[in-house]
């Protein structure tokens, strides 16, 4: 009967011992780390004017507005991660619409997503707008900051 109680009390301390140490492997799992956005001054877009079908790709710096045909379209932020986390890029954009009678009414206020194209765009009856990417540098010069600063 001893030997039975002895065994049965260093299976439970044995039990024990690998609850112990199953729960600080889990303790000291490492923690998935919040990947640190990147926020960058060129918006890529895509724009198609559904009348003709062409489809047009156009850079713009963050807080400057650039037209495509009826709509100006401008950037706030545009966020993207580093190249070892999955991409997630995202752009706060307004969009203004030129009328026929030559007012501006602002047709779209929000996050953009470019993995999602269709949830966040642009549609408009003649011409829809996406975000593609965001870029550090573009092809495009950069706006003239010493003109806006004198007016």
């Amino acid at each position: 009967m001893t030997i039975g109680f002895s065994t049965a009390r260093a299976g439970r301390r044995l039990l024990s011992v690998a609850l112990a140490m199953a729960a600080a492997g889990i303790a000291m799992a490492p923690m998935p780390s919040k990947a640190a956005r990147i926020e960058n001054p060129v918006a890529t877009f895509s724009g198609i004017d559904k009348i003709t079908g062409r489809i047009t790709s156009f850079d713009v710096y963050i807080g400057e507005t650039v037209q495509f045909g009826a709509l100006q379209v401008t950037p706030k932020v545009c966020y993207s991660r580093d190249d070892t986390e999955a991409q997630k890029i995202t752009s706060f954009v307004e969009v203004d619409e030129i009328t026929l009678d030559r007012k501006i009414r602002r047709i779209f206020t929000g996050w953009m997503f470019a993995d999602s194209p269709g949830l966040n765009a642009v549609e408009h009856p003649v011409y829809d707008v996406w975000l593609t990417e965001c870029k550090a540098k573009s092809d495009v010069p950069p706006p003239d900051d010493s003109q806006a600063k004198a007016e």
